[in-house]
């Protein structure tokens, strides 16, 4: 494939998966055949990931879940593919390393909010992980204060759950954890 200027016409999931990865970390998404690419976050978000990640893997280890955490990888939802920050999916579905996640392997999507995506993060994303039925959105606020907006998926969209800084909560979906925001942006 040439540059992303040489591409006419819509853009499918095959044509993105075969953009090879950016060496500034841009990400590439792909919306109803519209490319979407957006630059690599920042110190701060990336502590958040991490931390984040660090924190569902043990959890997820302690409960014993079938399940793996990965970070920026492809998810594949109806209106095209996605790349949250986090995702925990059935490690049955990631057996034989697929080139994306599909939705119906996720049990929890994670966004750590970027102040250029705050947009994407908070109105558009959410809707399409709705719409490919993920039980769980987790939203990570680093800005002004951490906090976790845990959201549960109903009939109407998701139904939210805010744990804010300097208090601990514990969340019992996909599996056991407890957390405070404010360790999540600590080195």
């Amino acid at each position: 494939m040439g540059t992303l200027l040489d591409h006419w016409g819509p853009w499918t999931v095959d044509d993105v998966l075969a953009l090879r990865e950016h060496p500034h970390g841009h990400r590439y998404e792909l919306l109803d055949g519209s490319l979407l690419v957006t630059p690599g976050p920042g110190v701060r978000h990336q502590r958040a990931s991490f931390n984040l990640h660090t924190a569902l893997a043990s959890a997820a280890a302690r409960a014993a879940a079938e399940v793996e955490v990965f970070g920026a990888v492809a998810v594949r939802v109806p209106s095209g593919l996605l790349v949250p920050d986090l995702v925990v999916v059935k490690a049955c579905a990631v057996a034989d390393d697929p080139p994306y996640v599909d939705a119906a392997a996720v049990v929890l999507v994670v966004e750590v909010v970027s102040p250029d995506r705050r947009r994407w993060d908070l109105g558009i994303k959410p809707g399409l992980y709705a719409e490919a039925g993920i039980a769980r959105y987790w939203r990570v606020e680093v800005e002004p204060a951490p906090a976790v907006v845990a959201g549960v998926l109903t009939e109407t969209g998701y139904v939210d759950t805010t744990v804010s800084p300097g208090t601990t909560a514990t969340v019992d979906e996909p599996f056991p954890i407890t957390l405070d925001p404010a360790v999540l942006i600590r080195r």
